[in-house]
């Protein structure tokens, strides 16, 4: 059996935007140098980290903080005025952006334009031990799992595993809003669901106990994670020479499921081709938003993210950019 792998042909630059301009950051110069921080969803961190390696190689005067944490933080910092740009898993609604003009006109006396932008789209993925039997899931046996109504392996098919543990990064992340959202239909996760504290502890744990699930975004389970780190000199000059970048491949560390939908026979993991043509049925946006105006560093990273180069990050992390031309190549599965 063959796997189509993307790999991208050309990146389509979305036109100028703006970033991060924060409560902390130093005065910019322009949209090349200074300094800018920004708060990042944890479940994105391996993307961003990419990004911002890439851009404050390319531009030496740039500094970026970027700070991880939930969705729900992130959101916070930028409805408490503290942070000026946000990556999350959704948009804002036309409401919040109404609500985040109208707070800084009365707490700042600014006029702001709120940006937002679909960076990427991301698939939630889910791993178990290499000794665990299980191959594939449908939909409606992870939302069992999940919610708690299935909680031993034997209830899905002939095991001696025991108690199905299902382990998050963190429950107040968005891999669990998305889990109750989606999966659930807004119902609480089960008593089966456990928060690990940090991707790293989930990857651990599923090593470690054959009965564990770990749920994850798929840019943490590509074959690039497995190897020893790439200098951001590396990595800078994959994706700034002219030219294709090969999408990645999954890992061979765990075991990553292939899900179908209940009313299709076919199950598919969570490569980029099969993202790119919805085979693949649990994936989730990503959104950089941002008030602050493009005359800064925050205003040229937004750029660079939204633009050729940063799609071609985006390529590498396994995840889909969301302005790309592809190609497809022929890859076996290993």
């Amino acid at each position: 059996m063959r796997n189509r792998i993307l790999t991208a042909a050309a990146v389509t630059l979305m036109g100028l935007g703006a970033v991060s301009c924060l409560k902390y950051e130093k005065d910019p110069n322009s949209s090349t140098s200074g300094t800018a921080t920004m708060v990042c969803d944890n479940s994105f961190e391996n993307i961003m980290r990419q990004e911002v390696d890439v851009f404050e190689y390319q531009y030496p005067d740039a500094h970026l903080l970027v700070r991880y944490g939930t969705q729900s933080e992130a959101l916070d910092s930028l409805f408490s005025l503290n942070t000026r740009t946000v990556v999350i898993s959704r948009d804002l609604t036309p409401e919040e952006q109404r609500a985040l003009k109208a707070k800084y006109k009365k707490e700042r006396n600014a006029n702001v334009r709120v940006r937002t932008s679909k960076i990427a789209v991301d698939a939630v993925a889910f791993i178990v031990n290499s000794k665990n039997t299980c191959e594939k899931l449908t939909v409606s046996e992870l939302a069992d799992i999940i919610s708690g109504e299935s909680d031993e392996w034997n209830d899905l098919e002939p095991s001696k595993l025991g108690k199905i543990n299902v382990i998050l990064d963190q429950k107040g992340s968005s891999l669990a809003t998305f889990l109750s959202d989606s999966l659930l239909n807004g119902r609480p996760l089960g008593p089966n669901v456990f928060a690990a504290g940090s991707v790293e502890e989930v990857f651990n744990i599923v090593e470690k106990h054959p009965n564990a699930i770990g749920v994850l975004g798929v840019s943490w389970i590509t074959s690039d994670m497995d190897k020893a780190d790439v200098s951001s000199k590396e990595l800078a000059e994959s994706v700034l020479a002219d030219g294709a970048v090969m999408g990645a491949t999954l890992t061979q560390r765990v075991k990553v499921l292939k899900v179908n939908r209940d009313n299709e026979v076919t199950a598919y993991k969570p490569y980029q081709q099969y993202i790119f043509d919805g085979s693949y049925p649990l994936f989730r946006q990503i959104y950089m938003v941002t008030t602050a105006s493009t005359s800064n560093v925050a205003g040229g990273f937004y750029s660079f993210v939204t633009g050729p180069i940063g799609q071609k990050i985006i390529m590498k992390t396994g995840i889909l950019p969301a302005r790309v031309s592809i190609q497809q190549v022929e890859l076996p599965e290993r």
